[in-house]
């Protein structure tokens, strides 16, 4: 009998990949956290136009030592690719519109702009593109991390899957082709550093993405199990009191976040999270 899981049926284009990606990036820069606000979905105008995530540095001089932020400059733009889509031509040129546009209702110099695109792939149509058409420069700095040469704008295109292990783990392992011992590796990383309360939508997107090898990871039975189920069984602490999913809904919006964003990975009621910001005190 085929392995079922209850609540996670959907097909991985139904995966909040997105939101995972959000909180793997804010893990691989954790260091820097108190010198760095991380914005997700900035909308550029009143039209539908948003860049998938923007780092600001506070201090302007802040030196990141970290691979995928060797590039950073003053507000850095990034672009994500989930596991099953890749950056094309046209995804270049729409997010360097962006850059440049930012630059001008921002006010921020081009200069002090950066572009990042993220994928589970080598980028081999793209930079093919950049090299022949361009004819900008293509440095390997790291693994997976590609630096483009010659353009005003730092551009750096970063396969995800061909990141360092000891490095990048978080934004390494948001895939959906991940072995038993990965998800075994990530769990115990959780469990030390205590982020179960942190990483809702990345745990949910790797699990769902990653059904069999999950289970093989765990060692569970051939049963039936919620989504709730299999992250108790794991060790994960998945099942939040509302009265801590409030209190985190409140920090994000003082935060910044969006009204989307803060209910896609609380799961509140809107109208709950929207009566937050008029409340002095969270109550039930």
């Amino acid at each position: 009998m085929p392995v079922q899981y209850k609540g996670m049926e959907h097909s991985n284009s139904n995966i909040n990949w997105h939101s995972a990606f959000f909180e793997a990036i804010m893990l691989e820069l954790e260091l820097y956290g108190d010198s760095l606000e991380f914005i997700p979905e900035y909308q550029l105008t009143a039209e539908p136009l948003r860049i998938d995530c923007v780092i600001i540095k506070k201090p302007k001089d802040l030196i990141i030592r970290k691979n995928i932020a060797a590039i950073f400059r003053g507000s850095n733009l990034i672009e994500y690719k989930s596991p099953d889509d890749f950056v094309s031509i046209d995804d270049f040129y729409k997010v360097y519109a962006y850059a440049c546009l930012y630059s001008s209702l921002e006010k921020v110099p081009i200069t002090d702009i950066t572009i990042s695109f993220i994928e589970s792939r080598y980028p081999r149509e793209l930079l093919k593109h950049l090299l022949d058409t361009r004819a900008l420069k293509v440095e390997k700095t790291s693994p997976g991390i590609y630096n483009i040469i010659g353009d005003i704008i730092p551009i750096q295109i970063i396969d995800n899957r061909e990141l360092s292990e000891e490095e990048n783990l978080w934004l390494r392992e948001l895939d959906n082709t991940l072995k038993p011992s990965e998800l075994r590796r990530i769990r115990d990383e959780i469990l030390k550093q205590s982020k179960e309360t942190r990483i809702i939508a990345y745990l949910d997107a790797i699990i769902r993405a990653n059904k069999d090898s999950f289970m093989g990871a765990m060692d569970m039975s051939d049963t039936v199990m919620t989504l709730d189920q299999i992250l108790e069984e794991a060790g994960f602490f998945a099942r939040w009191e509302e009265r801590k999913m409030l209190e985190i809904a409140r920090e994000m919006l003082n935060s910044g976040f969006s009204i989307d964003t803060i209910v896609s990975i609380t799961k509140l009621d809107p109208e709950k999270v929207k009566g937050l910001s008029n409340t002095e005190k969270i109550g039930l």
